[in-house]
């Protein structure tokens, strides 16, 4: 007669049983010293305009960079009129040159805005999911609150043309008079019931700083949450001519009073994991030997500020 297995080692045995299983089924836990993945910077192809195609490429990747945010817009880098034609190519050129495109900037304000369909088709077609858009604003003189409601009723058809493309539509904020967005809570406003998948932002720190230069610019920064989705970085001071207002002026990054610092800090707290475009609006010459020294230097200050945020 076979001897019956005591009531302990039935025990003994499942219990061993059921932690190889859990061991088996369990993640294991992270690893404390594992670093995010690196941000990639891109440079806004609106500022290398007097070079094309493959010049473009060596340009960018010389530089430094990591991608490429191209202009797909009137005068830009690739005319809308002919987005099926000329982007695939110059996306091509672009990553034979290991540099990536994760983004692209264009006129787009809504889902009327001529080609926006075939601007959003080639880009599913190439597999990049984010563009730049934005252009709304308000007419002086009538209720913010009743020209917002106006708006959402074009947000929602956009989001929707978004969704079809699995596209995300990073606002672009500006700093300025009656335009939206330069607040950025008005964004909150419009955009908050949407898909943050399909219409989300592009946060500007040097307009935001503008605007909101003491505190305003955290809160700006703190009520676009899950919608951030992209990172422009230029740098400025205030400025005033003889007789006239005191005016923003666009500096190379580090010499201004933008807080990057702090900033990126924010950022790094935020899990941001989106693109970071560089933006060069101070005076800049076209000639290849004055331009790429200052482009080469406002990187190397931007890759200082990210490592010290670990970024």
């Amino acid at each position: 007669m076979p001897e019956t297995p005591s009531r302990r080692a039935v025990l003994v045995s499942a219990a061993s049983a059921g932690a190889a299983l859990l061991a088996h089924a369990a993640p294991a836990p992270p690893d404390q010293h594992t670093t995010r993945p690196k941000l990639k910077v891109a440079i806004f192809s609106k500022h290398l305009q007097f070079v094309q195609g493959e010049d473009l490429a060596q340009a960018a990747a010389s530089l430094g960079f990591d991608a490429v945010d191209i202009t797909v817009r009137k005068g830009g880098h690739v005319d809308p009129v002919r987005v099926r034609q000329d982007l695939p190519p110059l996306v091509a050129i672009l990553r034979r040159h290991a540099l990536d495109v994760p983004m692209i900037t264009t006129d787009i304000v809504d889902a009327d805005t001529p080609h926006a369909e075939d601007v959003l088709a080639t880009m599913a077609d190439l597999g990049i999911h984010r563009y730049r858009w934005g252009g709304l604003t308000y007419a002086p003189g009538q209720p913010y609150p009743a020209q917002l409601d106006r708006m959402k009723p074009r947000i929602a058809r956009l989001a929707a043309l978004n969704s079809r493309y699995r596209a995300c539509a990073m606002y672009h904020t500006h700093s300025g008079r009656n335009l939206v967005g330069a607040s950025i809570w008005d964004l909150y406003i419009l955009l908050k019931d949407y898909d943050p998948a399909a219409v989300a932002v592009n946060f500007d720190i040097g307009h935001a700083v503008i605007e909101g230069g003491l505190g305003g610019w955290i809160n700006s920064f703190r009520i676009t949450g899950p919608r951030l989705r992209g990172i422009a970085v230029k740098d400025f001071v205030w400025a005033q001519e003889p007789g006239h207002n005191w005016n923003p002026q666009w500096v190379p990054l580090g010499q201004g009073m933008v807080p990057f610092a702090e900033f990126f800090a924010m950022v790094a707290a935020a899990n941001f994991d989106g693109p970071v475009q560089v933006h060069f609006e101070y005076p800049l010459s076209e000639q290849p030997e004055e331009v790429y020294p200052a482009m080469k230097r406002d990187l190397a200050q931007l890759r200082r500020y990210l490592a010290q945020a670990k970024l």
